[in-house]
């Protein structure tokens, strides 16, 4: 009765049915684990901004490596701006979505160590590779409040890094760099500026991260589910169809031999 699901092609039909159903069953889980990652990760942004800003220097230090724990933590950090040595990171956009550049300055404490503190985007100018137009930093000593960001690295930021750049133009926000360009010691991570706002609106401080919308990824794992739980459904309707057009095709050729023996042999 099914010993046509037992040819080639009904065979490769078959195989390939069994392949889609754990392949489709291990996307939904990749898509449900990160909705998973996703609502961690607004939970960790919502309560380290909600957090007292605590000094930055109580929990990085030169070296150190910014853990996932801190990040978008609310720091605070005082000391004087080193506008000389200051420089803007390449390929950034604003909140909507225009390129230009974010402005890093040295913020150098009373012991000599360095904050970097991203003070916000800016427009380039007519020379893409020229220094672009920014406004001067605060003069004196100054207490700035920000988030706490980790270094950024190519794995991990996907910017890739380039040889030749202008002068005082960095593709990335990197404290080990920083470091060495300028010759002191530089605490971990960086300082993305929330507080005190320029007053002119320039450079324009970096957006909150968004922490409330939690994508598509846990729709997209129903929609794997139901297509693995579709392919066997969709097999046996394949087979059932077949089976009614092989039964279908036989009572008809008997039909018609039947008809064949009926008909009168013709007069001589």
């Amino acid at each position: 009765m099914y010993r046509f699901v037992l040819t080639r092609q009904w065979v490769c039909l078959t195989l390939v049915t069994l392949a889609l159903i754990p392949a489709m069953i291990k996307l939904g889980f990749w898509q449900f684990h990160r909705h998973e990652h996703r609502v961690a990760q607004n939970e960790l942004i919502a309560t380290n901004l909600s957090a007292k800003p605590v000094a930055m220097t109580d929990i990085t230090s030169p070296g150190h490596v910014v853990p996932r724990s801190d990040y978008w933590r609310a720091v605070t950090a005082t000391g004087t701006y080193d506008s000389a040595h200051e420089v803007v990171v390449r390929m950034r956009t604003d909140n909507d979505d225009k390129v230009g550049f974010h402005v890093l300055t040295p913020l150098v404490l009373a012991d000599g160590r360095v904050v970097l503190v991203n003070r916000g985007w800016v427009a380039g100018g007519d020379d893409p590779r020229a220094y672009p137009p920014v406004p001067a930093a605060p003069s004196g000593e100054v207490t700035v409040t920000g988030r706490l960001k980790a270094d950024e690295t190519s794995g991990g930021s996907g910017i890739k890094e380039r040889k030749g750049l202008p002068d005082r133009q960095v593709m990335l926000i990197n404290s080990g760099q920083q470091a060495e360009y300028l010759g002191k010691s530089v605490l971990g991570g960086y300082l993305e500026l929330t507080a005190p706002v320029p007053a002119d609106g320039s450079p324009e401080v970096v957006a909150e991260p968004d922490h409330d919308s939690i994508g598509p990824h846990m729709a997209y794992a129903v929609q794997w589910w139901l297509f693995a739980a579709a392919v066997p459904v969709g097999w046996v309707i394949l087979v059932r169809r077949e089976r009614r057009d092989l039964e279908a095709a036989k009572a008809a050729g008997a039909d018609e031999a039947a008809g064949a023996e009926r008909e009168p042999a013709p007069s001589a």
